[in-house]
């Protein structure tokens, strides 16, 4: 699954990327993260990718359930994506996105910032 440059899921990412370029090109910054989410679900269906919306997690501690939360998004049963409309991303959202990860057993996310002129996205890595 790596690419010739060596990153792991590197096809797979840039498929979403390219769906979140093509969310923001035709919406632009300033509506909210759940008009986002819709846009952007339609756009990796048609390009064929496996979406799990609010994927529901099972929080463990010390081998007991306390609790369970919804993640935005998982592609291909790979790739966590958190999607934002915010003014700026916080070590915070990192921080959550790796703990995320950490309770999937996943590697690999994504973090979308639709609220910039630019389309703000940054991968994610936990091993």
């Amino acid at each position: 699954m790596k690419s010739e440059k060596g990153l792991e899921y590197e096809d797979l990412t840039e498929r979403i990327i390219r769906c979140a370029i093509e969310v923001h090109k035709k919406l632009g910054p300033g509506f909210l993260e759940s008009i986002y989410e819709n846009a952007f679900i339609i756009e990796l269906q048609k390009e064929n990718l496996r979406v799990e919306r609010q994927h529901e997690v099972v929080i463990k501690y010390d081998g007991f359930e306390v609790g369970r939360h919804r993640l935005d998004l998982v592609v291909n049963d790979t790739i966590v994506v958190e999607l934002k409309a915010v003014k700026s991303l916080e070590d915070v959202h990192f921080a959550v996105v790796k703990s995320y990860l950490k309770a999937l057993g996943k590697e690999h996310g994504l973090i979308i910032n639709f609220s910039k002129k630019v389309l703000e996205v940054k991968r994610v890595i936990h091993k």
